[in-house]
């Protein structure tokens, strides 16, 4: 294999207590064995502290939660449940999800996370795929019965089974560890860095996908902090929460972070109180990481990049170089080594490829796709990246969006960077348009800022001044609602694809 070589790690993270194992994979030293010795030492030691808090509802301790947890665990055994089997998850946002995730590990069992967007059909090829025996529905009482604790979790046992999100074809099932879920932990304590204290943490995005249940939930209640809920995202409802809940850790998808600020009511609210504004889930226009900095002056702002692949966080960029490099995703994770495959010799680029103590197992009763992605202990990511000399790693497109125009290589990303910049664009796509002579043009799907009058002539204009020739957008769709999203914020460019209205060029 074609590969550029191991990029050493970069002194930017404390690499402390860290081991290699035998397939070369680095780990921490010092972490619980499963999730639930996780969830028995937090709860040992805050037992009183609010652990859940849904937005607009009820509260519970974490003795509370412990509790719940234990018997819905015997619940599940008195069913038959047993260890190794699939148990699903088809609920919303809620103290619900939370007892329910870590009741199946307490069982023993295979959380199987599914996000409750999905068709009719997805939902039931996950279910069959995965051969969950069980499921946790809205409307329905959870089993209870004796509390219970399964003692024989490892560290490299299978915990979960999360599903990609499917943006093509049926998704594939990420078969992640103990050691997986619970990486995320102290790579938060030490990239955020998260301080080891309790957290007041607003969860804005779906519990189903890595970003609210690994890179949120998990760290926050591991810490004893108090998870704040938010059952469903409503943008008043999220600028409320940060004053009454005493909010002081957000982590969020850039969409969500850009229409909070574009409301009137921000304006007035008290940001000081703010920690943390973390940030990831899909690209980061480099303008609205300076927009955070000045809207949350006390917090630490970050980037965190990751897939389901890579239980959630794979590099991170600090605050000290998000001013300075707001377009990189920062540097590797301290138990996370990155590579790259196939390097353009011209532009540096190559496809980013991770190793570490976060990458998952493979994909579930899926041994063709495990064998193309994970290979010889690395995970091919898909994207399209380059790493400066420093060791920061930019994000340029995903392997599959990437434009080649007449044999030239365009990177959506860089482009749909600079045409965030121009005034009046709310927010942008960038994709290949079908070309006779050419193969590929660059065409642009543009969300205007409401209210606001939108000149497409003077955007290209623009994009001249800051782009190659043939990286300038020659067809532009000006789209008068939200780009489609996954639940994780990344814009579905195949729905996108099927719906857009090009015309004619515009050169």
């Amino acid at each position: 294999m074609d590969y550029q070589g191991i990029f050493p790690p970069v002194k930017v993270f404390d690499d402390s207590d860290i081991y290699r194992d035998s397939q070369g994979v680095l780990h921490y030293t010092h972490q619980a064995e499963s999730l639930q010795e996780m969830m028995v030492s937090a709860a040992a030691s805050h037992g009183d502290i609010t652990a859940l808090q849904e937005v607009d509802g009820d509260g519970i301790s974490y003795d509370e939660l412990m509790d719940r947890i234990q018997r819905t665990a015997g619940g599940l055994a008195a069913l038959g449940i047993a260890p190794g089997d699939r148990v699903g998850i088809l609920l919303n946002n809620s103290i619900d999800w939370v007892v329910a995730f870590f009741a199946i590990a307490f069982a023993g069992a295979v959380i199987v996370p599914i996000n409750t967007r999905l068709a009719e059909r997805e939902i039931d090829f996950i279910i069959s795929d995965s051969g969950t025996k069980y499921l946790f529905r809205p409307g329905e009482a959870f089993p209870s019965g004796e509390p219970m604790r399964y003692l024989e979790s490892k560290r490299g046992d299978l915990a979960g089974i999360l599903y990609t999100s499917g943006t093509t074809g049926f998704p594939k099932g990420a078969m992640l560890s103990n050691d997986n879920f619970l990486s995320n932990i102290e790579t938060g304590i030490r990239v955020v860095p998260l301080t080891r204290e309790p957290l007041k943490s607003l969860v804005s995005v779906p519990l189903f996908h890595v970003t609210g249940s690994n890179a949120q939930m998990i760290p926050t209640l591991a810490l004893g902090g108090t998870l704040v809920i938010m059952p469903a995202f409503e943008v008043k409802s999220f600028i409320s929460a940060i004053e009454r809940y005493q909010i002081d850790t957000m982590i969020s998808v850039p969409a969500i972070y850009w229409f909070a600020l574009a409301q009137p009511e921000f304006a007035n609210l008290d940001t000081s109180g703010v920690r943390y504004v973390l940030y990831g889930g899909a690209p980061m226009p480099p303008d609205l990481v300076h927009r955070l900095m000045k809207a949350y002056p006390n917090a630490r702002v970050g980037n965190g990049f990751g897939l389901t692949e890579t239980s959630s966080i794979a590099t991170f960029l600090p605050h000290e170089y998000a001013e300075s490099h707001p377009e990189s995703v920062g540097f590797p994770a301290p138990t996370t080594e990155v590579d790259l495959f196939e390097v353009d010799p011209e532009t540096g680029v190559g496809e980013l490829l991770i190793r570490g103590s976060n990458v998952a197992m493979g994909y579930w009763n899926n041994s063709q796709s495990t064998a193309a992605t994970f290979e010889d202990g690395w995970l091919h990511s898909g994207d399209m990246a380059r790493i400066d000399p420093n060791g920061l790693i930019s994000i340029v497109d995903r392997k599959k969006d990437m434009i080649n125009r007449g044999g030239e290589n365009v990177y959506c990303v860089e482009v749909e960077n600079v045409l965030a910049e121009f005034p009046g664009v709310f927010e942008v796509a960038v994709m290949g348009v079908p070309d006779e002579m050419m193969g590929e043009k660059v065409g642009a799907v543009v969300v205007p800022v409401p209210g606001v009058s939108f000149d497409v002539g003077a955007m290209v204009d623009f994009a001249r001044t800051k782009l190659a020739d043939y990286k300038v957008p020659q067809y532009v769709w000006v789209k008068q609602d939200m780009l489609p999203r996954n639940p994780g914020g990344k814009v579905l460019k195949p729905q996108l694809r099927a719906e857009a209205k090009w015309g004619m060029a515009i050169f």
